[in-house]
C-alpha cells in the first residue's frame, strides 16, 4: 500500500494529477475525501468545488470530512484526500501534535492514500498571527507527509515532477 503526496501552488494541476494517480492505484472504486468546510458560505469556493466534482465525475465515492480523518480511513481501500490544506485550515484550533497524531494514525493503516497539499510556504512571512500559524502548519505537515510518503510529486502547470521515489 502506498502513501503519495502531491503539492503545488493554486491552479498548478495537483488535484487532477492526484486523481489520475489514485485511479491508477485503486483496485476498486476509490474514495475522495473532501475536506472543505462549507460553513464559510464562500460562493467562489463553491464554484471551485463544483469544478472538482464534475472533473472527477463518478470515478470516486465522495466522503465529506473537514476535521477527523481517522474516522473514515479503513484498511484495504484507496483514498484521495483533497485537500490537506483545507483540513489544516479547519483544524487551526487544534495543536500541532494533534494534527501530526491524526496523520500518523491514518498513515499506519494498510491503505493507499494520496494527499494533496497547497504550497504556501515559499512567500513572505504573513503579517497576522492566524495566517502565520496556517503557513507554519502547512510546512510542518508537508515535511511530515513527504517523510512518510513513498512518492512525492510537485505539480507545476499541470506537469508532475517526481521529487521522491
Amino acid at each position: 500500500m502506498k502513501k503519495i503526496l502531491y503539492y503545488g501552488g493554486q491552479k498548478s494541476g495537483k488535484s487532477l494529477l492526484a486523481e489520475k494517480k489514485t485511479l491508477n492505484l485503486a483496485t476498486s472504486t476509490p474514495y475522495y475525501i473532501a475536506t472543505y468546510n462549507n460553513a464559510y458560505e464562500d460562493k467562489e469556493m463553491q464554484r471551485r468545488i463544483s469544478k472538482h466534482q464534475s472533473q472527477r465525475q463518478e470515478n470516486f465515492i465522495t466522503i465529506e470530512e473537514p476535521l477527523d480523518l481517522t474516522k473514515i480511513i479503513t484498511p484495504n481501500n484507496t483514498y484521495l484526500i483533497d485537500c490537506i490544506s483545507m483540513w489544516i485550515l479547519n483544524t487551526l484550533d487544534k495543536t500541532e501534535e494533534e494534527l501530526l497524531s491524526q496523520l500518523s494514525t491514518i498513515t499506519q493503516i494498510e491503505s493507499n492514500i494520496v494527499f494533496v497539499l497547497n504550497d504556501v510556504t515559499t512567500g513572505v512571512i504573513p503579517m497576522d498571527r492566524e495566517s502565520r500559524k496556517f503557513v507554519d502548519r502547512t510546512g510542518i505537515v508537508g515535511q511530515y507527509l513527504s517523510k512518510i510518503s513513498d512518492e512525492v510529486y510537485e505539480a507545476k502547470f499541470g506537469i508532475e515532477i517526481k521529487i521522491k521515489e
